[in-house]
């Protein structure tokens, strides 16, 4: 329900609250955790340019040139790295891989796993100095 409101965000340039006002009326949003939609809502467009300045350097062309739901997706997955440390590197990367088979354009989810990869190693060192080797592990 984020990726697909933050899209619009992005190509219609709708004002958020409208944008949250026709999801959260839409047919099966009593399913979705409505805080956590809101927060990334308008946490998320409030700070692109940190987003993107974190993001840019992991990637082979500006931001503003990926594809809209893969910005999208790694926006969602950036700020989860940057901003929630109470999740999981492992949970935002697959998360961010998932949203973007689902959504996005074909093999675009090996270009997230790419960079939300590269971001969790800059921004969650401690995190991943604790987790188990899985290159190591035979798993």
């Amino acid at each position: 329900m984020t990726l697909q409101a933050l899209y619009q965000w992005q190509i219609a340039g709708q004002d958020l609250a409208e944008i949250e006002t026709q999801f959260l009326v839409a047919p099966g949003a009593e399913k979705a955790d409505v805080a956590y939609f809101r927060e990334l809502l308008h946490a998320i467009p409030a700070i692109t340019d940190q987003l993107r300045d974190s993001v840019e350097p992991l990637l082979d062309r500006p931001m503003v040139q990926l594809d809209p739901v893969e910005r999208a997706v790694v926006w969602i997955g950036a700020y989860e790295l940057l901003k929630r440390p109470d999740i999981p590197y492992r949970v935002v990367i697959n998360e961010g891989v998932d949203l973007a088979k689902a959504f996005g354009a074909d093999q675009g989810h090996k270009f997230v796993n790419g960079v939300l990869d590269r971001l969790a190693r800059t921004s969650r060192r401690i995190e991943l100095s604790c987790a188990p080797d899985v290159e190591n592990s035979g798993g």
